[in-house]
């Protein structure tokens, strides 16, 4: 709870935001009689089906909470962990006069208003408050403008809530069976994910090309300082052909179908070309060319726009290093301390105020002639923009510098702040004004075979030998005036065939001057393939194509990575084989769920309910139950914009899932390497699999190898794959027989890695069992010898006993290192060598020691210190354990995520990770999930009481209800 005052007030009125940041700033803008409260985000949310009370669980709602007979009516709970907030706020209601909600202006911040609405049923008068940034301006002007609920951006969260419970609910099942366990399918995440697959897929079908070009640096004489200059040039045409580039192959190897057409008028150079033609230009050294045109042009460049959602979460990736997830964490945490605006917007647009700002600004940091004479003006590129009704930007009808924020802002939240007062200033600022300039140079050069060269075939490549007429380029740019550059420069994301666009001055030149050739050097090139995504081109590409909202790709792509289905190497995201599975399976059975316009009209769709002109219930009757509809649809009318196709005209969720057919789980989860080696997705990862060769005994298993989780798909030539089946062997290797038992001992490759057994007698008691003992990590399948695997199979060893117990001590080696045993009671020991090594008296010793962590090990340094914890106030660090990294306060462990690393994880971040752990554990006397129904409020009031719609601001506000998705479907 934050107050603004202590002193009492003749009307007190009650202000409900999302989150306590963002109530104490509140707070300290607002007058007496103010009290600001936090309902934490979301109060209320669909249940799982196993949450809901058992006289529901065999109704309409047991299988999503949701009745897709009767027009599609969730069935609502108060979160387990929010009842105690919902009391506080229902107490504190009870003191006030008035209520005002103050959630964020958006579709989740309409809907936790609605919520707070329907749970809270005040009998005071309601108002809603918007306001775009936390200053004290904009919430005094929020409070002279109130509004009521807008029951169709409810209705379009709800819409979208639902919408992702029924896909998600309806296609996970079918990834468990088909493909493995835990798996989940999302309207977003699924696209999302087919597009890293299709990358991941041109680059296995891409086949390289190689061609050569020459690079040759000139000198000659700038006419305005009459000093040699000496400058770069590259080969552009022999004999008025032009010099192939990368550009004019296509990912097949072969040129494209444009180049071929030039025939006679495109030369492809090799390398015994390129090098005679280097060698040509070399020899022909002074006064060798001459210049045959000169090209000037002014040159111009714009600023960028002001960030949105999606552009801000590309250049932090770009220029900061961080993930959409860490971007909008710390841009949620700049706007609720009232720094920046608010930070999920599709607008590039400028407020009046916020331009004047940013002019004067410029003005006073760069001077006058760096702000142009008019303003400028955004409009938004993106499909489906919507939402907030300005960009990004710092906050205030006067911006605070970076220099002024330096002493209160730090870290990350320094970092994008200054990037968001950059980029905000720079896009009121005069363009960059400079000149290109393009100068062609020629002459004829004498190609030859170097000395000793065979006379067949051609000794110079692709050219014969002889005089060829040879044209060189180069080309450069001057800025005279930086402009808007002064302040800031957008960052870019890899390009394939991207040429260098950087500053370079050439010298002034004129037609017919002479120039000396001082070096020449033939270059090869290989054409690369397409670019895997980053954060940054996943993000641009996701809203380029109108796929979800840019608000939520931070949790989409987190998602993805949570789930295996990417993984990183470096910034780049690489599809897991398990994606290429999921991905397969989802384009063969449900293939307009994952196709690109498809989910790009679901947007449209979701803006018309937004906007009224579309019913909710009659387009997920449509989505649901097919073109005709069924239940929920009799009656649902269209809206006011008429009945829409979309989706209509495709078969519905419901009967593609009942009409699936048999799906071939084999086949989903095998993709074929070649050379009659398959690969396939199993239980416990992929691996490889070759059939026994012609003339194997009946009944021989196939030949198998582990892929390993750091070889990329597009790296699994069929030679890789060859090599790792030839690395993993023949099945058993045979290492001799155990002089002690006369059995055979082998080295095997196995699930959990390689280890040596023993093979037991024919005739053997069933109840026998081979020993067994996993290889060390300093060993290797292919080379560990007989002595190595009897020393393994000796273990565990007896070092020795207690004399103070009796009790014997063992050193063995488990599934997480060394250790020793007595009794009950382990220590960790440090080397795997110690198995062998230790002695009774270093036992005893180890035992001693009082026993620190788990397995008696030492407590470890940690791998970071983060600083204190907000909730416990004790120290957080980061630590390496036996699961990867984590997280601990002393108390609480959360292990990190796919997303987050030892490097860049944040005090805030973890902060988050153990509040999040703290929620999902156990609540003491029985589960957390029972009780939760929200009070009974009438026939329709857990339900969202649908009929209950009203537009009261007074009094009612509106009824009905959404929910904000944490991850599940979308």
């Amino acid at each position: 709870m934050a107050r603004s005052s202590t002193s009492a007030a003749p009307v007190r009125r009650l202000v409900i935001v999302e989150s306590p940041a963002k109530a104490r700033t509140i707070a300290g803008y607002l007058g007496d009689g103010y009290e600001v409260e936090a309902s934490v985000g979301h109060i209320r949310d669909l249940p799982q089906p196993s949450e809901l009370p058992a006289e529901m669980k065999k109704g309409p709602f047991g299988k999503f909470a949701v009745d897709v007979e009767n027009g599609f009516e969730p069935y609502y709970v108060v979160d387990a962990d929010k009842k105690k907030k919902v009391s506080e706020l229902k107490r504190a209601l009870k003191e006030a006069d008035e209520l005002y909600l103050a959630t964020d202006e958006d579709r989740e911040g309409e809907a936790i208003a609605w919520h707070l609405l329907q749970t809270l049923q005040p009998t005071v008068p309601v108002k809603r408050m918007v306001f775009h940034e936390i200053t004290r301006e904009a919430i005094q002007r929020a409070l002279e403008a109130t509004r009521d609920i807008d029951a169709h951006m409810v209705d379009a969260q709800e819409t979208r809530r639902i919408l992702d419970r029924l896909y998600g609910y309806e296609v996970s099942p079918v990834l468990w069976r088909k493909v493995r366990a835990g798996l989940s399918a999302g309207r977003v995440q699924s696209v999302a994910t087919r597009m890293v697959v299709e990358r991941e897929r041109e680059r296995m079908a891409f086949r390289s090309a190689s061609y050569w070009d020459v690079q040759a640096d000139l000198s000659a004489q700038d006419r305005a300082s009459a000093a040699a200059q000496r400058f770069t040039t590259r080969l552009v045409a022999v004999d008025g052909a032009r010099v192939a580039t990368g550009r004019d192959f296509a990912d097949t190897g072969a040129l494209t179908d444009r180049a071929a057409a030039l025939g006679a008028g495109l030369v492809r150079l090799d390398e015994a070309a390129a090098t005679a033609v280097a060698e040509g230009l070399r020899l022909a050294g002074a006064q060798g060319l001459s210049v045959t045109s000169v090209e000037t042009k002014p040159y111009s460049r714009k600023p960028a726009a002001p960030f949105t959602t999606s552009t801000l979460q590309q250049e932090a990736s770009r220029k900061l290093g961080s993930s959409a997830r860490q971007t909008m964490r710390t841009a949620q945490s700049l706007y609720e301390n009232g720094w920046i605006t608010y930070m999920r917007t599709d607008s590039t647009a400028l407020s009046q105020q916020a331009v004047s700002a940013a002019r004067a600004q410029a003005a006073e940091l760069y001077g006058a002639e760096y702000v142009p004479a008019q303003p400028r003006t955004y409009a938004s590129k993106a499909k489906n923009a919507q939402e907030a009704h300005e960009a990004i930007r710092p906050s205030g009808d006067v911006f605070r510098t970076p220099a002024q924020v330096a002493g209160q802002l730090r870290g990350e939240e320094f970092r994008l702040y200054e990037m968001i007062w950059q980029r905000t200033v720079a896009s009121q600022m005069a363009d960059a004004r400079g000149s290109t300039a393009t100068v062609r140079l020629g002459g004829a050069v004498d190609v030859r075979p170097p000395a000793g060269a065979p006379q067949a075939p051609s000794p110079t490549g692709t050219l014969e030998p002889g005089s060829h007429r040879v044209e060189l380029s180069a080309s450069g740019t001057v800025i005279t005036f930086r402009g808007f550059l002064a302040a800031y420069e957008e960052g870019r994301d890899e390009e394939r065939h991207s040429g260098g666009d950087a500053e370079r001055r050439l010298p002034q030149l004129e037609e017919g001057q002479r120039v000396d050739v001082l070096a020449a050097s033939a270059d090869g090139h290989e054409t690369s393939p397409p670019p895997r995504y980053t954060e940054a081109s996943l993000v641009k590409a996701l809203e380029e194509r109108g796929i979800g909202r840019p608000s939520t790709y931070a949790a989409t792509i987190a998602t993805i990575s949570d789930r295996g289905y990417v993984w990183r190497r470096g910034t780049a995201l690489v599809p897991s084989w398990l994606a290429f599975a999921v991905v397969r399976l989802l384009e063969e059975h449900f293939d307009h769920l994952v196709d690109y316009d498809f989910t790009a009209e679901m947007e449209d769709d979701l803006d018309r309910i937004a906007s009224g002109s579309e019913d909710r219930r009659a387009w997920l009757s449509r989505f649901y139950f097919g073109a005709g509809g069924a239940g929920g649809a009799e009656g649902a009318s269209a809206g006011t914009g008429g009945p829409n196709p979309s989706p209509a005209g495709r078969t519905g969720l419901k009967p593609l899932v009942e009409h699936l057919g048999d799906i071939d789980a084999r086949g989903v989860n095998s993709l074929d390497v070649g050379e009659g080696i398959t690969l396939r997705v199993g239980r416990y990862g992929p691996y490889l699999e070759i059939p026994p060769a012609d003339g194997a005994p009946e009944g021989a298993e196939p030949q198998r190898a582990s892929v390993p989780d750091d070889l990329a798909p597009d790296e699994l030539t069929p030679a890789k794959a060859r090599e790792l089946l030839e690395t993993a062997g023949d099945g058993d290797r045979e290492l001799g027989t155990d002089p002690a038992t006369g059995r055979t001992v082998v080295a095997r490759a196995g699930r959990f890695g390689p280890y040596v057994t023993e093979v037991l007698e024919d005739g053997a008691p069933k109840s026998a069992k081979p020993r067994t003992a996993s290889l060390f990590k300093s060993m290797q399948l292919q080379t560990v010898g007989l002595d190595d695997a009897l020393k393994l199979l000796s273990l565990p060893r007896l070092v020795g006993t207690d004399p103070a117990t009796g009790e014997e001590i063992t050193a063995q080696n488990g599934r997480y290192g060394p250790y020793l045993k007595k009794g009950t009671d382990s220590r960790s020991l440090s080397t795997e060598d110690q198995l062998f090594e230790v002695t009774l008296e270093e036992a005893l010793a180890l035992y001693a020691e009082p026993k620190r962590g788990r397995g008696g090990r030492a407590a470890a340094a940690p791998l970071r210190e983060l600083g204190t914890d907000p909730a416990s106030g004790a120290p957080v660090v980061v630590k390496e354990g036996r699961f990867g990294p984590y997280v601990t306060d002393g108390t609480t462990n959360a292990t990190l995520r796919t997303a987050d690393t030892v490097e860049a994880i944040t005090l805030e971040r973890a902060a988050e990770l153990l509040a999040d752990k703290r929620a999902k554990a156990p609540a003491k006397g029985g589960k957390g999930a029972k009780g939760t129904k929200a009070p009974a409020k009438g026939a329709g009031a857990a339900k969202g009481g649908r009929g209950a719609r009203a537009a009261g601001a007074a009094g009612g506000g509106t009824a009905r209800g959404g929910s904000r998705s944490t991850a599940a479907g979308r």
